[in-house]
């Protein structure tokens, strides 16, 4: 009869230590594995919420900068364009034009030293065009950073949550006496599971970030174009005033 019931309590033991769903492998794991586990988790759904708004964004962008150029080279007053923006430009290049046409507005168009006025416009034209270019550039950055981040250390932490985990499979190794693979495999499989999370965080972090970054450099590429082709037009201006 107690030789049953120890056969039944090891073959329940059994069961448990078998189950190598998600679930049990967490439930199992050592607390420090789970507060690995818990933090890789976390970073990962907070990269693809990174990544969706991102992707999102530069659609947006695009879409919003396509249809300023069609308006800006429509043939159009530049004046009326700006007075139909108004002082809430809804995306950067519409930005930089709004800083443009004020600045150019503030100028008197009656000076003592027309040669000056006009050199001096031109310098605060083209500074005040790449201050709103940076400004607006680094606002579409915020938290770039975190998937570059993510993307670097994610392994690493995996790799010291399973570090962890294997030592503590060792430490029970050496107190049950018993080096079958029955007694390894649970916390061997505990302890690898933070490794896959933390591939599972890092790659979709790091090729996203690479893919948003080129489309960064390319939109802003885009947009330092349509400053100077806008100073260009700026300063035929002035020298037709002159």
């Amino acid at each position: 009869m107690e030789s049953n019931a120890v056969d039944a309590a090891m073959l329940a033991g059994s069961v448990g230590a078998n189950d190598f769903s998600m679930i049990s492998l967490f439930l199992r794991a050592d607390l420090v594995v789970k507060a690995v586990i818990v933090l890789l988790v976390f970073a990962s759904v907070w990269c693809w919420a990174i990544i969706f708004e991102k992707f999102m964004a530069m659609r947006r962008l695009n879409k919003r900068a396509n249809d300023f150029e069609g308006a800006f080279w429509s043939g159009g007053s530049l004046d009326d364009l700006y007075e139909r923006i108004g002082i809430q430009p809804s995306d950067p290049m519409s930005a930089v034009f709004v800083a443009a046409m004020r600045e150019w507005r503030r100028n008197p168009q009656n000076s003592a030293d027309a040669t000056v006025s006009i050199v001096t416009l031109s310098e605060r034209i083209d500074r005040v065009m790449q201050i709103t270019l940076t400004r607006e550039m680094e606002r579409i950055e915020k938290n770039l950073t975190f998937l570059a981040t993510t993307g670097s250390t994610a392994p690493f932490v995996g790799l010291f949550g399973t570090v962890w985990g294997i030592m503590n499979s060792f430490q029970s190794i050496a107190q049950s006496h018993n080096t079958s693979l029955a007694v390894v495999a649970p916390g061997i499989a505990e302890a690898l599971f933070a490794t896959a999370l933390g591939l599972l965080a890092a790659i979709p972090a790091v090729v996203a970030y690479n893919k948003v970054s080129k489309d960064l450099d390319r939109y802003a590429s885009r947009l330092d174009t349509f400053a100077g082709e806008f100073a260009a037009i700026l300063s035929r201006e002035m020298d037709g005033r002159n």
